[in-house]
């Protein structure tokens, strides 16, 4: 019978293996450590037995207890559903104002609200609302192209702007001075001036101001405040949706870019609009 090897440093008997005059010490894992391994073993063949586990070639093996988690979902979404109804049904029958004027429907709504603008509005309004560049306004201040009341908001909402699925839409069709030849080149620059004058950023420019009396005045007003009922933005208070310069003045004279917002009334239900357009009218912006 062969002489058991024994390290001689640490008095513990090697495997016989070694490399390089480097020997393996023969340390079996403890006892507790190997009866954990063993349990999860059994742990894991019985959970695979009684729960939905392995793939197989028409889905997957369901487990005999039958549990789904997508059922347990589905089943949680209807009990959470029952016990919104009543707030549901309560937003459904009142109007935007009663809402607005009932402290417990105000909090569901801005709650339910706020859901329905992250998810819906937020990739062009912006997280918190402020807008983003390229012709995406505002809500949180108090300049509306539509008007700001809750029952604007609501329309705006449901038809949307400038869209084609809704023949209730909003809608506002600025000129294109330049690319229609309405105006000369020379006559954009001098109303330009005049729009910068309106918002106070320099000095007028008396053929500018009778060319914006002409051409400009009776949509956006005489003295460039705007007018909510056609969507003309007012050109005082130096909120830009494409920019305050002069050149982006000039070229929104000349070839307007014009936004569209999508109709929201065949994606969402009236009680998530009612709920949205209180949310953003609760933003600070409201009329």
């Amino acid at each position: 019978m062969a002489s058991k090897d024994v390290d001689t440093i640490t008095g513990i008997e090697t495997t016989g293996h070694e490399w390089d005059g480097i020997k393996e010490l023969n340390t079996p894992l403890p006892r507790w450590w190997l009866y954990v391994f063993y349990a999860t073993i059994v742990w894991s063949i019985a959970y695979s037995i009684a729960f939905p586990t392995w793939p197989w070639l028409s889905g997957y093996t369901k487990g005999v207890l039958g549990y789904s988690a997508r059922e347990e979902f589905s089943e949680r979404m209807t009990a959470l559903d029952a016990s919104r109804a009543a707030w549901k049904d309560q937003i459904a029958a009142a109007s935007l104002q009663e809402i607005n004027d009932n402290p417990d429907l105000l909090e569901i709504a801005n709650a339910g609200g706020h859901v329905v603008f992250v998810n819906n509005c937020a990739p062009c309004h912006g997280t918190g609302a402020v807008g983003r560049p390229g012709g995406y306004p505002a809500l949180v201040d108090d300049d509306w192209l539509w008007g700001g009341t809750l029952d604007d908001i609501y329309t705006t909402i449901k038809h949307g702007i400038r869209n084609t699925q809704d023949d209730d839409a909003r809608l506002s069709q600025m000129p294109a001075f330049g690319a229609d030849d309405i105006l000369t080149a020379k006559e954009i620059d001098a109303v330009a001036d005049h729009v910068l004058f309106l918002s106070g950023q320099r000095p007028d420019n008396a053929e500018g101001a009778q060319i914006f009396a002409d051409n400009c005045a009776g949509c956006h007003g005489e003295y460039g405040h705007g007018d909510q009922a056609v969507g003309a933005p007012n050109l005082t208070d130096q909120i830009w949706l494409y920019g305050g310069t002069k050149q982006a003045i000039v070229n929104q004279i000349t070839k307007p870019r014009q936004g569209v917002m999508p109709s929201w009334h065949n994606r969402l239900s009236d009680e998530e609009i009612k709920e949205a357009a209180v949310y953003v009218h609760s933003l600070g912006g409201g009329q």
